[in-house]
């Protein structure tokens, strides 16, 4: 069966070599003896890798050359800090290495403005994710990053949510098979809203009374739209406990409105 040939930045993807884990192992061995050939070989057998991870920027205007030119400046990283020694697969050590390439060179070029100290903010935790990473074998979690860039946690996500792409309104948001939900649709629209003025300022005021956390936790379930599952990855604890805390703050609210 033919392969279609595919060009970007030059480069043929219908004949990119695919590495296997042993080939890659005797590579590594090989390079981190100065055998400069085999440098050369690791890049090109993981090249679809970046390819693999455009996928993700496809809602991006950024040009596809341009990105996967960046995502290659990340894999070029990768290769030259990974050890051995850690004990994981080259493509979960570089996988990260390439995103945040890609993140940082789309953020730089958003025409959406990030104040200053976010993206100060942004940069040191995307500085230390690298580092940790490299040094350990895998990613920090918030809390970790929190701790040595003294910061809360929730002040991690906000920097690493300012670094996500617009997202349009007409974004399809659900599907049972039906009329489809776009983003839109859960927009209020505040000129015709029949909400009672005095409901809202005490909802406002029952609000105040909840913690930092439950109060994100509200925020992002009902105003953003994430799952509690987004959110459990986010503040690095199970489901569950955001299930339980999102009811017990509910129970709350309702018995503090009545």
């Amino acid at each position: 069966m033919s392969r279609h040939k595919v060009e970007i930045s030059g480069v043929n993807t219908a004949n990119i070599t695919v590495l296997t884990n042993d080939e890659m192992q005797l590579l590594f061995e090989e390079y981190k003896k100065g055998n400069i050939a085999a440098r050369e070989k690791i890049i090109n057998g993981n090249l679809k890798l970046v390819l693999s991870i455009l996928k993700l920027f496809d809602k991006s205007d950024e040009n596809k050359d341009d990105l996967f030119q960046v995502g290659c400046i990340g894999l070029l990283k990768a290769v030259d800090n990974f050890d051995l020694n850690f004990g994981v697969k080259f493509s979960t050590y570089c996988v990260p290495m390439i995103q945040g390439e890609i993140r940082r060179y789309v953020r730089d070029n958003n025409s959406i403005r990030v104040s200053r100290s976010l993206k100060d903010l942004a940069y040191k935790i995307i500085k230390f994710k690298e580092n940790y990473l490299i040094s350990n074998g895998r990613e920090p979690t918030n809390d970790e990053i929190a701790k040595s860039l003294e910061v809360s946690s929730f002040e991690v996500i906000e920097a690493l949510d300012s670094r996500k792409l617009p997202v349009s309104i007409f974004e399809p948001i659900y599907n049972d098979g039906g009329d489809t939900i776009y983003l839109y649709d859960q927009i209020e629209d505040k000129k015709n809203s029949k909400v009672d003025v005095a409901l809202k300022l005490a909802v406002s005021n029952a609000m105040k009374d909840l913690d930092e956390r439950e109060q994100y936790i509200l925020d992002q379930r009902f105003i953003v739209g994430k799952t509690q599952t987004e959110i459990a990855l986010e503040l690095g604890i199970s489901q569950a406990q955001i299930s339980r805390i999102e009811k017990n703050t509910i129970d709350s609210l309702r018995k503090n409105l009545n």
